[in-house]
């Protein structure tokens, strides 16, 4: 069983950049590579040691860093089952693009969020932050909820609060999750969401209204003409 002395640590996530420096195309599949060779290595590990080292990863600048630390934890059942609000918080801690903000609300906050680890009061604050990026992650941690491949048996009402909180938002990020949070639960509920389109057609912003609506009607989000 992995320790979890400092040492240890800090020598996996030493070993973790080496590799992750020595790619020569850096995309996700050479970086889930690196992962699964690591995952396996952490296996029969605690969380507590998981944790620890995503957690020293995110520490360190580069996306890369990031992509490694939230697939660690999403991959090892019992560290993903042991997180909670302040463990999310601290994943979540210098978020600063949209596809961190995604890796974390797809494989971190959304599945911990689904399973009742944390409450929607915690998603509900980020809704509401100043910050466009924990506003972006809120609407993503919906995906999970209704994403079957991401396990996701349907949840419209926690879906819908969010959507509802942020429907003004005109921030680009924002808008661009708010679309992708609605087309995923049009998968399973599309005549809730054509009515909430129809109730905040006047909030909503356009973007929003012709993708989702598209997705209703064709099944995709920009249909050729």
């Amino acid at each position: 069983m992995a320790r979890a002395d400092s040492t240890d640590i800090e020598g996996m996530v030493n070993e973790i950049c080496s590799h992750l420096g020595s790619l020569s195309i850096v995309n996700a599949e050479s970086m889930r590579a690196i992962r699964r060779d690591f995952s396996k290595r952490l296996a029969t590990a605690e969380p507590e040691v998981v944790i620890k080292v995503a957690l020293k990863l995110i520490e360190r600048p580069g996306l890369e860093n990031r992509f490694i630390a939230y697939e660690l934890v999403s991959h090892h059942t019992a560290s993903l089952h042991s997180l909670k609000a302040r463990d999310l918080e601290r994943f979540g801690l210098g978020m600063d693009n949209w596809a961190a903000v995604d890796t974390f609300g797809c494989y971190l906050s959304g599945p911990v969020w689904r399973e009742g680890q944390v409450s929607d009061k915690l998603i509900h604050g980020w809704a509401r932050s100043k910050d466009r990026w924990w506003r972006r992650v809120a609407l993503v941690s919906t995906v999970p909820l209704n994403n079957r491949a991401r396990g996701g048996a349907g949840d419209t009402d926690r879906t819908l609060q969010i959507c509802k909180m942020l429907a003004a938002d005109r921030d680009e990020m924002v808008v661009k999750a708010m679309s992708w949070a609605l087309r995923e639960l049009a998968k399973r509920d599309p005549k809730a969401v054509k009515k909430f389109l129809a109730e905040n057609e006047k909030t909503l912003a356009a973007r929003v209204l012709r993708e989702v609506r598209n997705k209703l009607s064709t099944g995709l989000k920009n249909p050729r003409r």
